[in-house]
């Protein structure tokens, strides 16, 4: 039951974190008039690049704080700020990013930093400091997979849940980031300040 609870404290919030469904809109409107191989090319090249941001950034965070003499709980702080900014401009925006072509979109913008954006990457590392690598891990692969999938059948996700229902999904998904990022810095502040 542990093991489970776990699971889900580092699968929900990196759900939320990389939010697959919201890009969908983006994700579409850059696919258009690609040919349906290349499409599942991009697809692939997305995931696998988010991935390898992820867990670079995963191996080499904690040393990166080492050498600059940073802890978990200021991490937590500064991570739950630029969370909760994040959130709250995604909530707020009303025109989508403009972005330009590439023949890399796969890796840019695709995989970063829509993937793995800010957020995903400093949800992964505060989750490492909590829960441990393995499950991080695990649970980024099981978020990476599940992204697949839906960017692979964008347009069958789309017709089922129509733009507008992936609209408001995404504007929940940056709510529930909000409460997420508050409580990274709640936590962070009561273990600076020795607070039960």
């Amino acid at each position: 039951m542990d093991i489970l609870k776990t699971f889900l404290l580092t699968f929900i919030p990196l759900f939320v974190a990389i939010d697959a469904p919201g890009i969908l809109p983006l994700y579409i409107s850059f696919i258009e008039g690609i040919p349906h191989t290349e499409r599942k090319h991009i697809a692939r090249q997305s995931v696998i690049t988010a991935f390898l941001v992820a867990i670079s950034f995963l191996l080499l965070g904690n040393v990166i704080f080492y050498l600059l003499g940073i802890n978990l709980e200021d991490f937590m702080i500064a991570g739950g700020i630029l969370l909760l900014i994040l959130s709250i401009s995604d909530i707020l925006r009303v025109k989508e990013r403009e972005i330009e072509m590439s023949d890399t979109l796969g890796v840019v913008p695709i995989g970063t930093p829509l993937l793995a954006g800010p957020a995903t990457l400093t949800t992964v590392i505060i989750l490492s400091g909590t829960h441990g690598y393995p499950i991080v891990i695990f649970s980024l692969f099981l978020n990476l997979l599940i992204a697949w999938i839906i960017l692979d059948k964008a347009n069958f996700v789309i017709k089922i849940m129509g733009i507008y229902g992936i609209k408001a999904f995404a504007k929940v998904m940056a709510l529930l980031l909000s409460a997420i990022a508050i409580s990274l810095i709640k936590r962070g502040l009561i273990k600076i300040l020795g607070v039960s």
